[in-house]
């Protein structure tokens, strides 16, 4: 295993460059635990893979499904050889077996936990029903480990500008005493928008920048 500190911080991605590395069911599986990479989170419904396919302009990258819970692997998109994307299996609606559920959260506490080359995690929240149960749980993780964590309200364009809003001043509202590990934003992957500001999250945290405009991502 390589420290990611010891290796020469890279330039910024270009996102539409990410392509399918592999798959993983569990952490012995993952690629080699060195560069960067952010992970991607969520309910399996909050729409991770069609998030993951907007803002690398690629519609058949990550596979999504009407059908809640089709990601069952971790799902790893190489953007350059130590730069990944992580698609995390979906969790809440997936209709599969509880012993499977039990097997996700496992694997995914210690991904979260264990791995090395995990620089933040970007947690997906449909705008019209943020911080569910699970996505609290995902939180706590996240913090425990003192992980940044920047949450996406997907689906924005499912409610006008006004209530849009309102809800993302209200989750800023509850994570307030966690402003310096958490931001949020609204996005959405019908529309394409949201994309400046999560990029400016991912550059950071896949280059380690030094210098970072907080204006760019709107934080918490």
């Amino acid at each position: 295993m390589t420290d990611p500190d010891q290796i020469a911080a890279p330039e910024a991605p270009d996102y539409r460059q990410a392509q399918f590395l592999t798959s993983a069911a569990k952490l012995h599986q993952c690629p080699e635990d060195e560069g960067w990479e952010v992970a991607f989170a969520g309910r399996s419904n909050a729409g991770k893979s069609s998030a993951i396919n907007s803002l690398t302009n690629n519609k058949k990258l990550a596979k999504t499904s009407k059908t809640p819970g089709r990601t069952q692997l971790i799902n790893f998109f190489e953007l350059t050889p130590n730069q990944r994307l992580v698609d995390l299996p979906g969790y809440g609606f997936a209709k599969v077996p509880v012993a499977v559920k039990k097997e996700w959260t496992r694997q995914l506490e210690n991904y979260l936990a264990k791995r090395q080359a995990l620089r933040g995690m970007i947690l997906l929240m449909d705008v019209r029903h943020p911080l569910q149960p699970f996505d609290q749980q995902m939180l706590d993780w996240a913090l425990a480990a003192h992980m940044p964590v920047h949450i996406l309200l997907t689906k924005a364009d499912k409610l006008k500008k006004g209530p849009a809003n309102n809800s993302l001043l209200s989750v800023r509202k509850a994570l307030k005493e966690h402003e310096d590990l958490v931001s949020v934003q609204l996005f959405s992957a019908l529309k394409h928008s949201g994309h400046d500001q999560l990029r400016a999250v991912l550059d950071h945290w896949l280059t380690d920048m030094s210098v970072f405009d907080e204006d760019e991502i709107e934080s918490v």
